[in-house]
């Protein structure tokens, strides 16, 4: 009997890299990604919350992906940290810290459910990656 051949999005998935940051190198990945893709966003969709909020999902899910085994906890905690420090370049802002301090605010509170929804999927995936793991050392 021949073996069942993976489908061709697993396959496809096995071709991305495979790195495992540790806890803190997560955090600056995460934070790092989102800086970029705030100052992307800004140039050229004027800073718009939709673009930057579907871009940040991904950066979620990669970065607890990522993150090595004995650091699944840091994922769900450096994915709002991320957001909030990529949300620097579109918050925009006037009158010097304060005003930028009261944009970023702002726009966290604006756009909560983005910033909920990657800290879940960045969550969901630590957990299944840890039952897996847990269940792997018990067989």
């Amino acid at each position: 009997m021949r073996a069942a051949r993976p489908a061709p999005v697993v396959i496809a998935l096995r071709r991305f890299p495979n790195p495992r940051l540790t806890g803190l190198g997560g955090g600056i990945f995460g934070a790092a990604v989102m800086f970029l893709l705030g100052c992307v966003d800004w140039l050229l969709f004027d800073g718009g919350p939709l673009m930057y909020g579907l871009l940040f999902l991904p950066v979620a899910a990669l970065t607890a992906l990522w993150v090595r085994p004995a650091d699944l906890v840091t994922a769900p905690i450096s994915v709002p940290i991320s957001f909030a420090v990529g949300s620097l370049p579109i918050a925009g802002g006037t009158g010097g810290a304060g005003g930028r301090i009261v944009a970023v605010v702002t726009t966290l509170a604006l756009n909560a459910g983005w910033l909920y929804g990657g800290t879940l999927i960045a969550g969901v995936i630590a957990t299944v990656r840890k039952v897996r793991m847990i269940r792997r050392r018990y067989r």
